[in-house]
């Protein structure tokens, strides 16, 4: 509420708006508008796999193969030194076998690329799917 102080007669006018009613009117619109507005989920839609007796997890075969290349350029099937044809039958007769155990390939950081190479294509040409490279902190200062 306006309030007048001294100055002028009491005859005159009031000149000020009342601004009382405006704001309880726009509280009131204000509140009715929050009131009507959606509540905002945010969901996010998964289908999710149904539990079901039917399915059996995969058979874990714990046999693993190492490849192993030291220094001198030696290639050691799980500790004991092959050469590349020996190397290409080992990874034929692994292929073959179900489920395909995973091969494990650890070249020493001093071995020769080129060694490294070699078994690397045998590999790709025995068409191994189950590989990974083992060591790989020992090149963290090469």
């Amino acid at each position: 509420m306006a309030m007048s102080v001294g100055g002028g007669g009491e005859d005159e006018p009031m000149m000020d708006v009342n601004t009382t009613p405006l704001i309880d009117v726009m509280l009131v619109l204000l509140i009715m508008f929050i009131i009507t507005i959606p509540i905002q989920t945010h969901a996010v839609k998964l289908d999710l796999p149904v539990d079901s007796q039917n399915n059996n997890p995969p058979p874990i075969d714990p046999v693993k193969n190492k490849i192993v290349i030291d220094p001198a350029g030696t290639v050691l099937w799980n500790g004991a030194p092959v050469n590349e044809l020996q190397l290409r039958q080992y990874l034929d007769l692994t292929q073959q076998m179900t489920p395909i155990p995973e091969l494990h390939l650890q070249p020493d950081p001093r071995a020769r690329y080129e060694v490294v190479d070699q078994v690397l294509a045998i590999t790709k040409n025995a068409r191994v799917e189950a590989m990974g490279f083992v060591g790989n902190e020992a090149y963290a200062n090469f």
